[in-house]
């Protein structure tokens, strides 16, 4: 008898937390403890008065392995709630980088035009090099990454994915 493998694909979760030391690391934790990667990973305090932050995590799991992270996840003492972006409906993603670009003559020009087409901003600029600030998927970032790397490409840092669902109501 042939077991059917469960093709892995792409969720994003929102995970709820209260806001204290350690919640981060036994997050981490439980995914590196039972050999589950993580792909991004973004936190941010949510509430005015700091207790409740927003865990954004992008990893890569079948639908059963996925149903076991949650489930591990929500057991978690600290954790209010967790959602599954991909599953749950639309919702939007976005990821910031930048990117700094040496540059001069053609090259600089070039660096310039392309930011202009992928809406980058300068955020830095000396006479021998920029930094851009790039929004957008992360298919746009890697592709703008990638353009830089032909012109001059000296650095890049990420932020990692943020994603809330789309529509009025809250997760």
């Amino acid at each position: 008898m042939q077991i059917k493998e469960e093709a892995a694909a792409s969720h994003t979760l929102a995970v709820m937390v209260d806001n204290e030391p350690g919640i981060l690391a036994r997050i981490a934790g439980l995914f590196t403890a039972r050999g589950y990667n993580i792909q991004s990973l973004t936190v941010s305090e949510i509430t005015a008065d700091k207790a409740v932050s927003r865990v954004t995590i992008v990893t890569s799991a079948s639908e059963h392995v996925m149903e076991q992270i949650i489930a591990q996840l929500e057991r978690l003492v600290p954790v209010h709630k967790v959602v599954d972006l991909t599953v749950h409906g639309d919702h939007v993603e976005r990821e910031l980088a930048m990117v700094k670009v040496r540059g001069s003559g053609d090259h600089r020009i070039e660096a310039l035009r392309l930011a202009e087409v992928y809406r980058a901003r300068v955020v830095d600029a000396t006479t021998t090099s920029f930094v851009f600030e790039v929004t957008g998927g992360s298919a746009k970032i890697d592709k703008f990454i990638e353009l830089m790397g032909e012109v001059g490409l000296i650095e890049v840092a990420r932020t990692g994915i943020v994603a809330i669902a789309r529509g009025n109501a809250a997760i």
